[in-house]
């Protein structure tokens, strides 16, 4: 029989054998660690063992050190000088080279990038414990280098050697879009030449050869028609509204086209608005103070709204951006609201509009003999009356549009007829400039309110139908008593020793009557008397008879035959006496009386 002892079980008797494979493990791992870590300490930020940049060997170098090595190597390159020369078709056509330093091209060697890709870095990562001690191999530096400056070079060097590629392009005009055609060329390729130069200096060559071969347009057909279906045409297909509070800044395609350009990004035609010749059309269309109500003048012999100009205050760059937007927008969704500080005109654009001057509704002219004092005084009075606009219910007064008739005012001293006799004093003549409104006024079908004929009748003005005026008791006023707006045109062609001057006035709006004018015989003659003056002011004149007559205004409405009123205008013409001038007798000297003294 066996005896087993009570502590020798299986169990407690493998227990130490246990204790030693963890104990070994344990030593095993420690060594392993101490190994690797060992391992991180040589290859620490040095470069991979086997590793060379662009040729200049690093291998197992400090990151500093190699860095050093770099600019030890690659660092005179840079203050030299690499001979570029160009050929077409393997042909040197000579003289065709040109001497440029890396710092001309904007060309250096990145040390710090360079030696990161060749695998310098600290890391406990085991890949990298790894590529220390198994990697390497030869890396390219990393190179930085100025596009433009390159290309700017690239292109003196092959001027002449061949037409260089043309990029499509598109032209705004007044009259529409006008496509630039792209035209294949020939250039030197410029990422091969980026290439061979850096390849040159990286290599310690100091002579580089390139060569122009066929080169295609960057934008091409295709680049252009989409630029003509996504802005191009869009933009210039109908105008465009700004809106500053109520009042529309209204933009045609022909006004803003020289504002609009396409502009070559990235081989993409995109779309470039002028903001200053922007900001000059809208302000040309508002102002930076107070509003400018709206009017209408005559253009090419047509009456157009003037547009109200609003007094507004804005942020160009706002404005630029509300209209860049708008240009691809479709018809009837072309419009967008700006911010600014806005006035608005009290007689806006719209008001304008409605007052309906849209053709000629009467013209009337007359005549008058040469005198200079005429063409000033009938002259400066048409300046004074020209581009009236009489609102409906308004009324017209000469006086007050003409104002005092002085030298300050414009007028000259002429003949005017004052007691029935004539007498110099300024503005002689201005009565021309009101029988031609009254005739104007009157086939015009307006209300008249005042006119005054002369007091003895002038042959050269229709009977019974002309008017005076005398600062400022004699006035000619009428009334628009129309629905429609009414704008007065007057000109003055001046006369000569061998011409008449020529005043016409003429009246726009809406035809509403047609006017007819009939006149009497003339009766109730009266003989003129004679006067004979001796004052020094005393002008001669011959006189003839006095008269009365009477004119009949028809009313018919435009276009209708059947006589819709009448108006009598009834006229008593005093006779106009002949004046003789006598000088006085001169005075009799007085006799003198002796007196006595007392």
């Amino acid at each position: 029989m066996t005896f087993w002892d009570q502590d020798s079980s299986p169990g407690r008797s493998e227990r130490p054998g246990g204790r030693l494979v963890i104990v070994l493990l344990l030593v095993l791992v420690l060594l392993a660690a101490g190994g690797y870590a060992a391992a991180h300490e040589v290859a620490g930020d040095r470069v991979p063992r086997g590793a060379s940049i662009s040729g200049v060997d690093v291998g197992g170098m400090e990151r500093a050190d190699a860095i050093a090595e770099l600019e030890s190597a690659f660092g005179a390159r840079g203050e030299g000088s690499i001979e570029l020369s160009v050929t077409r078709g393997g042909i040197d056509p000579g003289d065709r080279t040109a001497s440029v330093t890396p710092a001309d091209l904007g060309l250096s060697v990145d040390y710090e990038a360079s030696v990161d890709a060749a695998g310098a870095e600290e890391s406990w990562a085991p890949a990298r414990q790894w590529d220390y001690f198994t990697g390497g191999g030869d890396v390219d530096a990393v190179v930085t280098i100025d596009e433009a400056l390159l290309d700017e070079t690239l292109a003196e060097l092959s001027e002449g050697l061949g037409i260089p590629p043309r990029d499509g392009g598109i032209r705004f005009t007044r009259k529409g879009v006008t496509v630039i055609d792209p035209v294949p060329g020939d250039a030197v390729d410029t990422d091969a030449a980026r290439d061979a130069i850096v390849a040159a200096y990286l290599e310690g060559q100091d002579r580089v050869e390139l060569e122009v071969t066929a080169a295609q347009p960057e934008i091409d057909d295709a680049d252009v028609q989409q630029a003509l279906d996504e802005f191009a045409n869009p933009a210039m297909s109908s105008p465009v509204t700004l809106v500053f509070g109520e009042s529309d800044v209204r933009l045609r395609p022909a006004q803003y086209a020289s504002a609009l350009s396409m502009v070559n990004e990235g081989g993409v035609l995109v779309p470039e608005v002028d903001q200053e010749r922007l900001t000059r059309l809208v302000k040309s269309a508002t102002t930076s103070g107070e509003p400018v109500d709206a009017s209408v003048r005559l253009v090419d012999g047509k009456p157009r709204v003037v547009p109200a100009k609003p007094g507004v205050s804005f942020e160009p760059a706002d404005v630029t951006g509300v209209f860049l937007g708008l240009l691809t927008a479709p018809e009837g969704e072309r419009s967008g609201k700006v911010k600014a500080t806005v006035v608005d005109a009290d007689f806006t654009t719209a008001d304008a509009r409605a007052l309906g001057i849209k053709r000629k509704v009467s013209e009337f002219t007359t005549y008058y003999p040469y005198a200079e004092y005429r063409n000033v005084n009938i002259g400066r009075a048409a300046e004074l009356v020209d581009g009236t606009v009489l609102k409906p219910g308004e009324t017209f007064s000469l006086n007050d549009t003409v104002g005092e008739r002085t030298a300050e005012n414009g007028f000259t001293i002429g003949y005017i007829i004052s007691n029935g006799i004539l007498k110099k004093d300024y503005g002689g003549g201005v009565s021309q400039m009101a029988t031609t409104l009254f005739n104007a006024m009157f086939f015009a079908g307006l209300e008249d309110v005042e006119h005054k004929p002369h007091s003895f009748y002038i042959d050269r003005y229709p009977v019974g139908r002309e008017a005076t005026v005398a600062w400022p008791t004699v006035d000619l006023r009428f009334r628009n008593d129309t629905d429609y707006g009414v704008l007065i045109h007057a000109t003055v062609k001046p006369g000569t020793y061998s011409s008449q001057g020529v005043v016409t006035v003429q009246m726009y709006s809406t035809k509403v009557w047609d006017i007819e004018s009939t006149t009497s015989d003339r009766y109730a003659y009266v003989e003129p008397a004679t006067r004979i003056l001796d004052t020094p002011d005393c002008e001669p004149f011959t006189g003839y008879a006095g008269f009365q007559v009477d004119v009949t205004r028809t009313f018919r409405r435009a276009g209708e035959s059947a006589v819709d009123h009448t108006e009598t205008f009834h006229t008593v013409y005093t006779p106009a006496d002949t004046v003789r001038c006598e000088q006085p007798e001169p005075e009799k000297p007085r006799q003198k009386q002796d007196r006595g003294q007392d």
